[in-house]
């Protein structure tokens, strides 16, 4: 919530005085001018209520008893129009009994004067509403301090710290999520698991240092390679990726695939201690299932872990596609 502030100059604060009589107003005003308080004045809710509107003043004093439109049901239009902002509000009154006071506090006032005012009661009110919109900011930076740690937590809870990508927790929940909705749909999800081959040679070669910043790199290739918003591509673990490719067949898996073998490659990163290339070179499997009641995360990922293993064996720097159905998983096809 937008405060406004009272806790600033005297001369700076700009009230609004709404009275039907000119004796009370011009009264309130040089009270108000004594204490180094700016004074629009109103003799009706409707002049009150343009007024509000064009100047949206930091204080209102109002008389509760005015002919046409009454000071509590000016309030609560004044309430309805302020959004977010909060402009304190006091009631002016001849009436003191506890019923028009509490009718006041219920439609948006903050305080009540019985009329005629004192001016020594009036400067403590006043003082009185800076201290507790004093308060109030506190609390509303509290507040939005919360919100943004909240934000800030709630990124760290799905993002891996080191390459900006999902992290793990996010994996597990989205392959089961996007899985629960094909099966739903009736439509393939495609899963690829990419590793860094030779990554330890390239940490014992090139330092640790190396190392993150070489898997930033690949981070930032396997996230151009995901072309549509609902594709998620994700640190597995240490130099482990994977992609979940929701509503994706085996076709296209492996178009994808064989993009983040080909991205990786381009980087044209040195990995002199390799045995497959001069440069970082990645493997990956793929699985593409249409999930039925039986199939399972577990089950995805056994899949492309197998093909991963595939890759690896057929000489690395490669994908290997494992097309499965629910229940016979078989091998579909080596790409190079």
């Amino acid at each position: 919530m937008e405060l406004i502030s009272l806790d600033q100059p005297a001369a700076t604060l700009e009230a609004l005085v709404v009275d039907d009589a000119r004796t009370i107003r011009f009264a309130m005003a040089r009270m108000l001018g004594e204490l180094g308080i700016n004074v629009t004045e109103a003799s009706s809710g409707a002049e009150a209520l343009k007024s509000f509107r064009q100047r949206r003043p930091d204080l209102v004093l109002i008389d509760v008893n005015m002919p046409g439109m009454s000071g509590f049901n000016v309030v609560k239009e004044m309430r309805a129009m302020g959004g977010t902002e909060w402009i304190p509000v006091i009631f002016l009154s001849s009436m003191e009994g506890e019923n028009s006071i509490l009718q006041g506090i219920e439609c948006g006032g903050d305080d009540y004067l019985v009329k005629p005012v004192s001016r020594v009661v009036l400067g403590a009110k006043i003082r009185a509403l800076r201290r507790l919109e004093a308060m109030r900011r506190k609390l509303s930076d509290v507040s939005a301090e919360l919100a943004r740690a909240n934000d800030r937590l709630a990124i760290l809870s799905v993002e891996d710290g080191l390459t900006g990508l999902a992290n793990r927790r996010e994996f597990d929940q989205r392959l089961e999520s996007e899985l629960g909705r094909a099966r739903r749909g009736h439509y393939p999800v495609s899963l690829l698991l990419g590793d860094v081959d030779f990554f330890k040679s390239f940490n014992d070669a090139y330092g640790h240092q190396a190392g993150d910043a070489c898997l930033q790199r690949l981070a930032a290739a396997l996230k151009r390679c995901c072309r549509r918003p609902a594709d998620l591509a994700c640190r597995y673990g240490g130099e482990e990726f994977a992609i979940i490719l929701p509503e994706t067949g085996a076709g296209g898996a492996l178009l994808v695939a064989t993009s983040v073998v080909a991205a990786v490659a381009q980087l044209g990163i040195t990995h002199r201690a390799s045995g497959v290339a001069p440069h970082v070179t990645l493997s990956v499997g793929c699985c593409t299932i249409l999930p039925d009641a039986a199939s399972t995360p577990e089950g995805i990922v056994k899949g492309a872990d197998v093909a991963l293993y595939e890759a690896k064996a057929a000489g690395r720097d490669r994908c290997v596609a494992f097309v499965a159905d629910a229940a016979r998983p078989t091998v579909a096809g080596l790409a190079a």
